[in-house]
């Protein structure tokens, strides 16, 4: 040990160790010291690196890193996309039980909660963020030291042991598509999935992937060198992950094991040993199932810290190790467009219940369609040229689905119905609706509901009394209105009656996925609901309406959906489904185009995130 180092450790002895070290064992010892904690996140990436057995990946760096650590091969980001996933990451809840799983929404956060940094901060670390947070939630005051493009471990105090976040942008989805570049992997080598056509514009999006993968690989490099420079290594345990599924379509944003897995590596220095799980081994890869829900505990947990018992996630290290044999993911609103999508899985099959199957996977996003895979599917789609599964994408979902991904990793191969399946099935349904009623799941309200019910108060505090929340009922209803069951019908039609707003648009939905027939033998129900105080149940029956009704039925819809458009007095939320609902409609709604173009694109009253008006309006009037 040359002297630098000798000097270095014993400054770290000496300032954690409060008592002469004879009177403690070498155990005790490090017990007390506390390790730095280093984080580095990739964006948009699945598990796609050479360490990962990925042929197609060039990742020296990140592989001579995963020689030293363990790999997690079965980690999930709980949400498909940036926002409602980092929201996850900086509190260890559910943002579908905080309110703040809709893409790009602000949600106040019960005043008992706190997000990691300052709980970090409370234990006496120095904590820094270089530079993204994008949270879903309203932040306290002064959760990080540093926050910004400034912060970096390097400008700690003396003494301060450091939690550094470092955010690598080069593999976003954003990336993908910037033009021009020229290609280092071969298109000709890259296996595709078997939902993407092959195509030109397809491989050349997936070697630009790849590409940004070796870039990405080569900035992660020179975050590990900083820190062995520093002579830092044995002092920092350090986690490399990817903040969601790659950036491809129907990888982001869809809550399959495509949109959700994502590499975690974390290495845990000899004097940190004592942390680790029992199946940690440099080089190895485990098999256990963790989600982001879980790494805000695992850190409290490495640095002796007891998770609080609001925490939903369950530490995968350290003194309060919770090993779990599920993990769970969602989707919510993507930008503009509404969906409600539920997911599961166990080491080998992947449950999903889609909420609303009425409503295709590819519903369009304006940011998703600038990439060329995602124009050149759609248009070979809308000419009739692919055959399933390439076609599944762009077609109404079915009420459940179930992968196994040993079998099937593209996931493509629905086993729902296979008799064969039936007993994990229903073993992972019961699993998703028991985890949804535990948390309180508030997606099944809609979103401008949700936020009508929580003033004076959050969406979690809302959702967690029964009052104001009665989740067992609303959730049966939608899981009755989802099934597509024909024997369902009686109890959607008892719920149209409903004393709760929610259970009545649940069954509203309920005959609006079941078709022509099914909202005809309700119309005169459905017509006294075109009154109902709550906007979105109006909504849903515009909804019924305009696709399943006549032009009498019309006539009665276009002027509903004309007052609720404004996000003015309506709020952003209602005015988002109504435009969703106009644009559905398409030329049936053509007389309101000269209104919808003298709208205001925003609510003055609504968070500066929330933009999906403003795309709606683009998307109907056909212009920026």
């Amino acid at each position: 040990m040359n002297r630098r180092e000798f000097l270095k450790r014993s400054a770290i002895s000496i300032a954690a160790v409060s008592i002469p070290k004879w009177t403690k064992t070498a155990e005790d010892i490090s017990a007390q010291i506390k390790p730095n904690i280093l984080w580095i996140v990739a964006e948009d990436i699945n598990p796609q690196l050479g360490c990962f057995g990925d042929p197609n990946a060039v990742t020296p760096n990140l592989d001579k890193f995963a020689r030293e650590a363990l790999r997690y091969i079965n980690c999930w980001s709980t949400a498909p996309v940036c926002a409602p996933a980092r929201t996850t990451l900086i509190t260890g809840v559910y943002p579908t039980s905080t309110g703040a799983e809709h893409m790009r929404s602000f949600i106040k956060m019960p005043s008992f909660m706190k997000m990691y940094p300052q709980l970090l901060r409370e234990a006496g670390y120095y904590c820094t963020n270089c530079a993204k947070e994008d949270y879903n939630l309203e932040k306290p005051a002064e959760i990080w030291d540093v926050s910004s493009k400034k912060g970096h471990w390097r400008n700690r105090p003396s003494g301060k042991p450091f939690m550094a976040v470092f955010n690598i942008e080069k593999t976003h989805e954003s990336q993908i598509r910037k033009r021009p570049h020229v290609l280092k992997h071969d298109p000709a080598k890259i296996k595709l999935p078997a939902y993407h056509p092959d195509t030109p514009e397809v491989r050349q999006d997936w070697a630009q992937y790849y590409d940004n993968i070796t870039e990405m690989d080569e900035i992660a490099g020179k975050y590990l060198k900083e820190l062995e420079d520093a002579d830092l290594a044995d002092d920092t345990i350090v986690f490399f992950y990817g903040d969601n599924g790659g950036g491809m379509p129907r990888s982001k944003r869809w809550p399959y094991n495509s949109g959700l897995n994502v590499p975690l590596i974390v290495r845990i220095p000899g004097k940190f040993r004592y942390l680790a799980p029992k199946d940690y081994k440099p080089g190895n890869a485990t098999e256990r199932i963790v989600g982001f829900v879980d790494f805000v505990p695992t850190l409290l947990s490495m640095v002796g810290v007891k998770p609080p018992d609001w925490m939903q996630g369950h530490a995968f290290m350290g003194k309060y190790e919770e090993p779990q044999s599920y993990v769970h993911g969602f989707r919510g609103r993507m930008d503009d467009r509404y969906d409600m999508v539920r997911s599961v899985r166990n080491n080998r099959y992947l449950y999903i219940r889609n909420y609303m199957p009425h409503l295709i996977y590819g519903q369009h996003i304006a940011y998703m369609f600038q990439t060329p895979t995602t124009q050149v599917w759609k248009k070979l789609y809308d000419e009739g040229k692919l055959k399933p599964p390439q076609t599944f994408f762009w077609e109404p979902k079915p009420p459940e689905e179930l992968y196994d991904l040993q079998a099937d990793p593209d996931e493509v191969k629905n086993l729902a119905k296979s008799p064969d399946h039936q007993a994990v099935l229903q073993e992972l349904c019961k699993i998703q609706q028991e985890h949804a009623l535990k948390i309180r799941d508030v997606g099944f309200l809609p979103e401008s509901e949700m936020h009508r019910r929580s003033e004076n108060t959050t969406p979690y505090e809302m959702g967690h009394d029964p009052k104001k929340y009665p989740i067992d009922k609303i959730m049966a209803m939608a899981e009755n209105a989802s099934s597509l069951k024909p024997d369902d019908l009686p109890q959607l039609k008892s719920g149209l009656e409903d004393s709760d707003s929610a259970v009545r648009y649940w069954a509203v939905l309920g005959f609006v996925m079941r078709g022509t027939s099914a909202v005809n033998s309700v119309r005169d129900e459905l017509c006294s609901l075109l009154t109902d105080k709550v906007p979105s149940v109006r909504i849903a029956v515009t909804r019924a309406f305009g696709l399943y009704g006549n032009n009498e039925d019309l006539e009665l819809i276009l002027p509903v959906l004309e007052k609720l458009a404004s996000p003015q007095g309506n709020g952003v939320y209602v005015s988002m489904e109504a435009l969703n609902v106009i644009d559905t409609l398409g030329n049936k709604a053509d007389s309101l185009k000269d209104m919808l173009k003298t709208l205001p694109r925003k609510d003055p009253d609504a968070s500066g995130r929330i933009m999906g008006v403003s795309k709606l309006l683009e998307k109907i009037l056909g212009s920026k």
